[in-house]
């Protein structure tokens, strides 16, 4: 019966393609769980019979032509660009003012996924003989939007893509194909990503950071190169625990030699918990249909409230500017959107409430300027229209290769005094008589 089902509502791109409608906003799920490009091409080759449709994604990993804004300016009005994250790939959008931006965290995508998508695509794995798709490599929103969106009335088309390279990750992690109103059937190859090469001073931070981290932790760690030094000092920690939105690299490894066992958390006992992943063969083939790594819904694995459930949960985030308050910003440079805020403030939180738990902020001091001079990560003041994807309340640690500054008690005062600590000594000076002039003039007594 589920395969008479699973027929009936096969179709051709071309014909996916064409339920869109004017004014449609298309939800696609999260990196590898996004829409192919082919189903997307086909899309944009309507944009003249279309008005005001808005292509609404999170991490674009293919290579979508809706990244490109020497192309989409030609749609635009038609068919515009309206991310809920950036990174590398969907950055030339931002930084040419062709695309909007829509703000989310982690924990709320799915509710603000469903309440913007008209139509959703994701692409799946095959039905199995229960007539169950799995998401796959990318759990995350999709589950979620797909279910209220439709009980809402407000998804009108649902769209698995059907690929037959996804691999099968368990958790919960399925859906069944009643859930769908169309399948379309597309043997995409899965991209994979390699291992990055730390810098000097990703390494100088990393071992910083290795002084935070003791056995039996349960630890969260974003993307960077910092975090691939973490992952590389971990040798000698024993028995971490692993709650995340991504599994984090080197798993396999760090399970291998009992750094990750998971025996210590409260909760999953045994299991790595992510919701989405990204890596190279060797993870996906570790991962694929291993009961030792589970998906859940990023509500589920973001809820600060469950993180907090976890003793001693160190949560390892990047960012791009610390002003000297405390007020962290991983996201953009004025109003050029360069990320999104995504787990980081979930976690930020949910570590701050866990008994013995540790939010940290990674940071490198400065960066090279073009005409060879430093400008500072720890600054005065955020640039205006900057993001604060942490507010000073929840900051704790801030780890830069100058050292660790420990802001969760301290005064404005003794915040910028422990931030200048840890900047680039060529920079101190200028940051030192900031706060001096701004804070506390009288903080020279001190």
């Amino acid at each position: 019966m589920s395969k008479i089902e699973y027929q009936k509502k096969l179709i051709s791109i071309e014909e996916a393609a064409r339920t869109v409608q004017s004014g449609d906003v298309i939800g696609t799920g999260l990196a590898i769980g996004a829409g192919s490009p082919e189903i997307f091409n086909a899309i944009l080759d309507r944009y003249e019979e279309l008005h005001d449709v808005r292509i609404l994604d999170t991490i674009g990993l293919y290579p979508f032509k809706f990244l490109d804004p020497e192309f989409m300016i030609k749609l635009d009005g038609h068919i515009n660009y309206m991310p809920a994250f950036s990174i590398a790939t969907g950055r030339k959008m931002n930084n040419s003012k062709q695309a909007d931006f829509y703000p989310v965290m982690s924990s709320d995508l799915a509710d603000k996924f469903w309440h913007k998508s008209d139509i959703f695509i994701a692409m799946v794995t095959p039905p199995n003989e229960s007539g169950y798709v799995n998401l796959g490599l990318t759990n995350f929103y999709t589950m979620e939007t797909i279910r209220e969106g439709r009980a809402s009335g407000k998804q009108r088309v649902t769209i698995g893509e059907v690929n037959d390279q996804m691999p099968v990750i368990y958790g919960n992690n399925w859906m069944h194909i009643s859930e769908f109103d169309y399948f379309v059937e597309n043997s995409t190859r899965i991209p994979t990503f390699g291992r990055g090469t730390p810098t000097e001073a990703d390494k100088s931070i990393a071992e910083y950071v290795l002084e935070l981290i003791n056995d039996g932790d349960t630890i969260q760690m974003g993307i960077g190169g910092i975090p691939e030094a973490v992952v590389s000092g971990l040798e000698g920690k024993t028995d971490l625990g692993v709650l995340t939105e991504m599994f984090p690299i080197g798993l396999p490894q760090l399970v291998a030699k009992g750094i990750v066992t998971n025996n210590r958390k409260p909760f999953h006992k045994g299991i790595t918990v992510a919701t989405f992943c990204m890596g190279d063969e060797e993870m996906y083939k570790y991962v694929t249909e291993n009961p030792a790594c589970e998906f859940y819904p990023s509500s589920y694995t973001n809820n600060p409230v469950f993180i907090a459930q976890h003793p001693n949960m160190v949560a390892m985030n990047m960012a791009l500017m610390v002003d000297l308050s405390g007020q962290i910003n991983s996201e953009g440079l004025g109003h050029t959107q360069i990320s999104g805020s995504g787990g980081q403030l979930d976690f930020m939180i949910g570590s701050f409430w866990s008994e013995g738990g540790k939010g940290i902020t990674l940071v490198s001091s400065s960066r090279a300027m073009k005409d060879g001079s430093l400008s500072s990560s720890i600054v005065p003041e955020l640039p205006p229209g900057s993001p604060i994807t942490v507010p000073r309340t929840y900051a704790q640690y801030v780890v830069s290769e100058y050292g660790i500054a420990n802001l969760r008690y301290k005064s404005r005062t003794e915040r910028a005094r422990e931030l200048i600590s840890i900047a680039h000594p060529d920079l101190r000076g200028e940051l030192l008589a900031s706060m001096k002039k701004n804070f506390y003039p009288f903080a020279s007594m001190k």
